[in-house]
């Protein structure tokens, strides 16, 4: 099968386009014929080695993690689906290749595809919508009425996590550049920050919940915006303890994190509050609730580009480039 893969890590190498061998099924396992792959951020970090320590691949690698297809075969213990049905999934770590023609996933991180969306749509979901679902719902708990901001609102966990944080009753802040305000607004955003006219460190304060996705600067501020007892939640590091029990890190490792969020960690606690890193998981249950909000529209898939699958290099590089409104999609079949 044609695949984009990497021979090593690299920010500076493109992605080459070879033959693999076709995925072995296992006994719980679905083959899908992949006709939409999604990227994120998530792949330029871990074709540049960002990730090595943490979930070290096996070279040559085929990247990515959200796909949208059909099922051509499955494993003699799958019982969820059958060949011809039309799913989508965010593949588990150390299983990732979505830029492929087959991919072969475990069952249970697999979700029928909602009726509404196109294969491209659908493309652009599983691994945005598991982490605004899994930061906002599973790990803050977030209640109708509360307060929360969600850095970057344009972006693919952004433009997510506002209509989730909508949906459960939250009012919710974000910030844009002047060009995506309209947007953020129709996604149900109350208040918009432009960040390049103003500060949200002096304009947000009270907050219950921040869901941080920006860098170390940014983070720092943001315990500047939490009310006390509030909850900081951040996709972009550093990562915690727990996190590294979570993976089952060796002892070094869990040192090292330990030192690398020993900051975060004390300011959330100054403040009597939480620090949590989230490096989302698959799951197909939470992908199945996130079907429903879909397929009844309280949620719109936002994608601003879908490129040809031979033109994979150049959608990974607009992603990297940090502009897209929403997600970036390849078209595989």
């Amino acid at each position: 099968m044609k695949a984009f893969l990497i021979d090593r890590y690299s920010k500076k190498d493109q992605m080459r386009l070879g033959e693999m061998p076709e995925p072995k099924v296992r006994d719980e396992d679905v083959l899908i014929e992949v006709h939409a792959a999604g990227l994120n951020v998530l792949d330029a970090k871990i074709k540049s080695g960002e990730f090595k320590m943490i979930l070290p691949y096996r070279l040559p690698l085929v990247l990515g993690h959200d796909v949208a297809g059909v099922v051509t075969r499955v494993g003699s213990r799958v019982r969820q689906f059958k060949v011809g049905d039309e799913v989508y999934a965010r593949v588990a770590d150390h299983r990732i290749g979505t830029l492929a023609e087959l991919i072969a996933v475990n069952e249970l991180d697999v979700a029928p595809k909602p009726k509404n969306l196109t294969m491209e749509e659908a493309a652009s979901i599983p691994l945005v919508g598991l982490t605004a679902w899994q930061a906002l719902v599973e790990k803050a708990n977030l209640k109708k009425g509360q307060k929360v901001f969600i850095q970057a609102g344009s972006g693919g966990v952004g433009t997510f996590a506002i209509q989730l944080a909508k949906y459960l009753g939250a009012k919710v802040a974000t910030t844009a550049g002047t060009s995506n305000i309209a947007l953020v607004r129709s996604l149900g955003a109350d208040i918009v920050v432009d960040y390049k006219k103003e500060d949200f460190g002096t304009k947000l304060h009270g907050y219950d919940l921040v869901l941080n996705s920006q860098d170390a600067k940014t983070l720092d501020k943001s315990f500047g915006v939490l009310k006390p007892g509030g909850h900081l939640i951040s996709i972009s590091g550093p990562p915690d303890p727990n996190f590294a029990d979570e993976i089952g890190a060796a002892w070094f490792l869990k040192a090292i994190l330990w030192l690398l969020s020993f900051g975060a960690r004390r300011k959330a606690k100054r403040l009597n509050g939480k620090y949590a890193f989230l490096f989302m998981r698959a799951d197909g249950v939470q992908l199945r609730k996130i079907t429903e909000l879909l397929e009844s529209g309280v949620i719109r898939p936002i994608v601003d580009r879908v490129f040809p699958f031979a033109s994979a290099n150049e959608a990974l590089a607009y992603v990297e480039a940090g502009r897209a409104k929403g997600k970036v999609v390849i078209k595989v079949k």
